[in-house]
C-alpha cells in the first residue's frame, strides 16, 4: 500500500456540516479533506436539469410490463397497474384498476371498502375463463389448419392450484369443449369426481396420475360407474396388479393409460423429472411387460391412453416436437400390438414467460406463443401417425400452470425501509479527531487519495481504516460513537468514487414462505412491481425484506438478472399504503406454502369485469387464516389458551376482549387499528363493558366479509 507522509499530531480541519457524495471527487490540486467533502456535497445538491420528466409509458418499460404482462396486465394513465380481464379483446370501459380494487378490499367499511386486512390475493375469474378459451381455440385452430383427423380434449391439473372456486370456474368454462381434470392423489381424485360431476361435460376426462394402492384404484374405478370418463394411469409396471385385483372386487372393467419414459430431456431445473433417469413411468421394457399382462389377462382392450411428460417449462417447440414425436411413435407401436389406443396425453410442459423476455436461455421464459405450442404438437402427432398409418388419436394436454398463472396477483404493503446512507454532521466528524494515531493515519491518508482522485488506494485505506477501527472498538479502545463517525465517512467516500449505493431494504408485510415459497426454494422468479405511482420515477433500489425471522426471507433477485428492485420512496408517516405486487403466481404457490413463523395465507376476493363505475365487481371475500386457526394446524387448542390466560387477568374485561382480539386476528401487521371479530377465533371476552361493544360493529363486518358471495 503506497505509504504518505502524514504528521499524525497535526489537528485534521473539518467541515462535515451535512455532507453527502453522491457525485465523484474531482481530481483536484491537493487541498484540506474538509474541502473535498464540501465541494462533493456541493455536487450532489445540484438538480439534474437534463432529467426528462417521467411517464407511466416509462415504467411499463423499466419493468417490462408489456413483455411478461400481456395480454392481460399494463400500466394505465393514472399511473396505476390494470387488468383486461378478456385479454385482447377488453374493451375501452372494461379495463380494472387494480389500486381501486385494493382501495375496495381493504379500505375501511365506513368508507365503503371490506376491511380485508392485507396480504390479499386478487382472483380474477374473466382471466381464468380467457385462458381456457384461449387453449382450447389454439389447439382447435391447429386441428383445422392442418386437417388433423382426431381433436384436443386437455385436462386441468388440480395440483396446480386445487382453490374450490378456480376448479369449479376451469369445470365451468371448459364444459363447451369437454375440458376435464387430473388427479394425483386420493384427495384430488375425491374433489375431481365431486366437480365434474357437478358441473362437468360427460365427455370431460378424468385422469388418475400418481401412486396408487388399491383403495386409490377402488375409488377411480368407482367413479366409472357415476359416469365419469376416469383413465387409471399406470407409473409403475407393478401398479397393474392392483387395477386387476380391484377390477375383479368391484367388477368394473377399467380403462388403462400408462406413462412412457421418454429419452427426450430438457436441461434446467424443470426437466429433471424428465428423461430415462426421470421419477415416473415405465421405460420401453416395462411397456412390452404391461402388454403382455394385458393380453394374457384378455384386457387389451382395457389399454387406451399414452402419458408422458418431458418436463415444465419446455423452452422451444422444437424440444417439444422431438417429445411429442418420440411418444407419437410409441403410441403407434402399442395401436400395433393391439392395444385400444384413442388418446396422447402429452402431459404438461407449456410454459409461461415470466421474465417477459421471449427466449429459451433461461427457465423463466419460452421462446414460443400458446398457438405455436398447439400447432407444434398436432403437427408431430400427425406426422408420425400418418408416416405408421395409425388413426390419429384425440389429444390431451395437463397445461395446469398455463391456465392459472396469470388469473391472481397477491398484493402485500411495504411499510417501512432502511434509511438511506447518513451524512456527517458536524458533532459526528469531530469524533474523528479522537480516533489512535493509528486510525488517524489511515484517515488522513484516505482523504488524500480521495483529493488525488487515486480511487484504487482510497478503498483500500477505507477498508483498513474500519478493520483498525473494529479491532480497537472490541478491545474497548473506541466507543460506538467512533465506529459509527468511521463507518459514515467511508460511505461518503464510496459514493464520492463512484461506488454504487447499496439497495435499500422495504419491509414488506408478507411471508415469503407462505406466499412465495418456489421464490426461496427453487430461485423462481416472479414478477414484482408497484402497483400505482408508476407515473413518478422510482429512483430507490430495494430488496424486499418480509416478516419472517429467517435469513432466507426475502426477494433479492428479479427478473431481468436484477438484484435490486426500482421503487419509491414511501409515503410520509401517517399515510398508508404502498403496495406492490406479485404476478404470475397463480400456480403451485397456495398449495405449497408453509406456516413458517405462523404466518398464513393472505385475505382473497374474487373480482369480475361489471358494468359499475369501477368496471369491477366484488362476487367474493375471505380474510386469510386467524391466529387462532394457525395455532389450531400445529395441534394447539386457541379457546383452551384463552381460558388459561384470562386466568390471569385482574381489569373489567378490557384486557379479555383485546386477547381474544389477538386470537381473531391474522398474524400480519395491521397498520389501520380496526378491530377483528371475536366470533372469528371462536372465543368471548365475558366483557358487557366498552370493549365488548366496541367490536360489536367489527363482528358484523367480519360475518359479512365472510359470507360474501353472489
Amino acid at each position: 500500500m503506497p505509504a504518505l507522509a502524514v504528521d499524525a499530531a497535526a489537528t485534521v480541519a473539518h467541515a462535515f456540516t451535512t455532507c453527502d457524495a453522491a457525485a465523484r471527487f474531482p481530481a483536484a490540486p491537493l487541498f484540506a479533506p474538509a474541502a473535498v467533502v464540501a465541494a462533493a456535497a456541493a455536487a450532489a445538491d445540484k438538480p439534474d436539469v437534463g432529467a426528462a420528466a417521467w411517464s407511466a409509458d416509462l415504467s411499463s418499460a423499466l419493468y417490462n410490463v408489456d413483455g411478461w404482462g400481456a395480454p392481460y396486465f399494463f400500466v394505465n394513465d393514472d399511473g396505476d397497474i390494470a387488468v383486461r380481464p378478456h385479454g385482447a379483446a377488453t374493451l375501452p370501459g372494461q379495463e380494472i384498476d387494480l389500486a381501486k380494487v385494493v382501495a375496495r378490499a381493504a379500505g375501511p367499511s365506513a368508507g365503503g371498502g371490506l376491511g380485508l386486512p392485507l396480504p390479499l390475493l386478487v382472483r380474477f375469474p374473466d382471466v381464468l375463463r380467457h385462458r381456457v378459451e384461449s387453449l382450447n381455440a389454439a389447439f382447435d385452430y391447429a386441428v383445422r389448419s392442418t386437417g388433423y383427423g382426431g381433436r384436443y380434449q386437455g385436462v386441468y391439473p388440480v395440483k396446480c392450484n386445487q382453490d374450490r372456486y378456480v376448479v369449479e370456474d376451469i369445470v365451468e368454462f371448459g364444459a363447451p369443449f369437454g375440458f376435464g381434470l387430473e388427479a394425483g392423489s386420493k384427495p384430488e381424485l375425491l374433489l375431481t369426481m365431486s366437480c365434474l360431476v357437478a358441473r362437468g361435460s360427460p365427455d370431460a376426462l378424468l385422469v388418475c396420475n400418481g401412486y396408487k394402492d388399491l383403495e386409490y384404484v377402488s375409488l377411480a374405478l368407482i367413479a366409472r360407474t357415476m359416469g365419469l370418463n376416469t383413465v387409471i394411469v399406470l407409473e409403475q409396471e407393478e401398479e397393474l396388479d392392483i387395477v386387476v385385483e380391484a377390477s375383479r372386487r368391484l367388477d368394473i372393467r377399467p380403462v388403462v393409460g400408462m406413462r412412457a419414459k421418454l429419452r427426450t430431456k430438457h436441461a434446467g431445473h424443470f426437466g429433471a423429472t424428465s428423461g430415462e433417469k426421470g421419477k415416473f413411468g415405465l421405460n420401453a421394457a416395462q411397456i412390452l411387460s404391461v402388454v403382455s399382462k394385458l393380453k394374457a389377462l384378455g384386457m387389451l382392450d382395457c389399454l387406451q391412453l399414452l402419458h408422458f411428460h418431458i418436463g415444465s417449462q419446455i423452452p422451444t417447440t422444437a424440444l417439444l416436437a422431438d417429445g411429442v414425436g418420440e411418444a407419437a411413435q410409441i403410441y403407434c407401436e402399442l395401436a400395433r400390438m393391439g392395444a385400444a389406443m384413442r388418446v396422447i396425453d402429452v402431459g404438461g410442459g407449456l410454459g409461461i414467460d415470466y421474465d417477459g423476455t421471449h427466449s429459451a436461455q433461461t427457465d423463466m421464459s419460452v421462446a414460443y406463443s400458446l398457438e405455436e405450442y398447439a400447432a407444434a404438437v398436432v403437427a408431430a402427432v400427425g406426422r408420425v401417425c400418418d408416416r405408421k398409418g395409425v388413426q390419429h388419436p384425440v389429444i390431451c394436454s395437463e397445461s395446469g400452470r398455463a391456465l392459472v398463472s396469470h388469473h391472481s396477483v397477491l398484493v402485500f404493503e411495504a411499510f417501512s425501509a432502511s434509511a438511506p446512507a447518513a451524512n456527517i454532521d458536524s458533532a459526528t466528524a469531530y469524533l474523528l479527531d479522537e480516533l489512535t494515531d493509528d486510525c488517524r493515519n489511515d484517515y488522513r491518508n484516505l482523504m488524500a487519495a480521495a483529493v488525488r482522485g487515486d480511487f484504487e488506494t482510497c478503498a483500500l485505506y477505507a477498508d483498513q481504516l474500519k478493520r483498525r477501527c473494529a479491532e480497537q472498538f472490541k478491545e474497548g479502545v473506541l466507543g460506538l460513537e467512533h465506529l459509527a463517525a468511521v463507518d459514515g465517512l467511508c460511505e461518503i467516500v464510496a459514493r464520492g468514487m463512484g461506488v454504487a449505493e447499496r439497495p435499500r431494504t422495504y419491509n414488506i408485510n408478507l411471508s415469503v414462505f407462505t406466499s412465495l415459497p418456489d421464490m426461496w426454494a427453487i430461485e423462481q422468479q416472479f414478477p414484482i412491481i408497484p402497483i400505482q405511482r408508476l407515473q413518478e420515477r422510482p429512483a430507490i433500489d430495494g430488496i424486499l425484506s418480509d416478516l419472517t425471522c429467517d435469513s432466507d426471507g426475502k426477494v433479492d433477485q428479479f427478473i431481468g438478472g436484477r438484484h435490486s428492485l426500482p421503487l419509491h420512496e414511501l409515503p410520509s408517516h401517517g399515510t398508508r399504503g404502498y403496495y406492490l405486487g406479485m404476478f404470475l403466481g397463480g400456480a403451485y404457490q397456495e398449495a405449497l406454502g408453509g406456516l413458517h413463523n405462523l404466518f398464513g395465507g393472505p385475505s382473497v376476493v374474487r373480482v369480475s369485469q361489471s358494468d359499475g363505475p369501477h368496471c369491477f365487481a366484488v362476487t367474493r371475500a375471505a380474510p386469510g387464516p386467524s391466529c387462532a386457526d394457525v395455532l389450531r394446524a400445529m395441534q394447539h387448542e386457541p379457546e383452551v389458551m384463552f381460558e388459561v390466560l384470562k386466568q390471569r387477568i385482574t381489569d373489567d374485561g378490557a384486557t379479555a376482549a383485546a386477547l381474544a382480539r389477538a386470537f381473531g386476528a391474522m398474524p400480519y401487521l395491521s397498520f389501520g387499528g380496526s378491530e377483528v371479530s371475536l366470533e372469528s377465533s371462536g372465543m368471548s371476552s365475558d366483557s358487557e363493558g366498552s370493549a365488548a361493544g366496541a367490536a360489536e360493529d367489527d363482528d358484523d363486518e367480519w360475518e359479512f366479509m365472510r359470507g360474501l358471495t353472489v
